[in-house]
């Protein structure tokens, strides 16, 4: 899986993780109108099991998008206050529990503002490590242009389509 097409097409499950600042309000928006049930752990990290609350959530029937925690406690843990309250068997457990939900992690980023390198390599050494256990969609959600649109389906797959989803959105203040 390669696109946010496919994962929307194929996955029962959206985990979505990017580093702080970027906007997902267009993203959540379109992943609702695909089917999506948008859910965010409500608490804070459980101290002695942080993924618990994100279990739960994964417990819900239905299309699932999950608007994440469990990849940003392993890359601002280490940056903010020296460790990750989430241990590698845990995330490795969390991604294993998505992959089984027909899931996918949603790896956000933004080529329209100047990244902080230090964030931007963490993200991309944790996505690494959890593509060894669920499918990674890596996605730009801040590119210049116009939206990004799905390609039109040829005539003999309109029966079969029931919405053409949109991607792409511009970041406001």
């Amino acid at each position: 899986m390669r696109t946010l097409h496919e994962a929307v097409d194929r996955c029962r499950t959206l985990v979505v993780e990017g580093p702080d600042g970027i906007v997902r309000s267009g993203l959540l928006a379109e992943l609702v109108r695909n089917g999506f049930m948008i859910r965010r752990s409500r608490d804070q990290l459980h101290h002695v099991d942080p993924t618990r609350p994100y279990r739960e959530l994964l417990a819900a029937p239905g299309r699932l998008a999950v608007d994440g925690g469990i990849v940003h406690e392993l890359v601002y843990g280490p940056l903010r206050r020296g460790h990750s309250r989430v241990t590698w068997i845990q995330a490795l457990d969390f991604a294993e529990s998505v992959a089984e939900r027909d899931g996918a992690l949603l790896h956000l980023t933004d080529s329209g503002r100047r990244p902080d390198t230090e964030v931007a390599d963490a993200y991309r050494r944790v996505f690494r490590t959890l593509a060894q256990h669920v499918p990674v969609v890596t996605l730009d959600v801040g590119g210049p242009g116009p939206p990004i649109r799905a390609p039109s389906a040829p005539d003999l797959q309109l029966g079969r389509c029931k919405g053409q989803l949109t991607v792409g959105w511009k970041q406001t203040a």
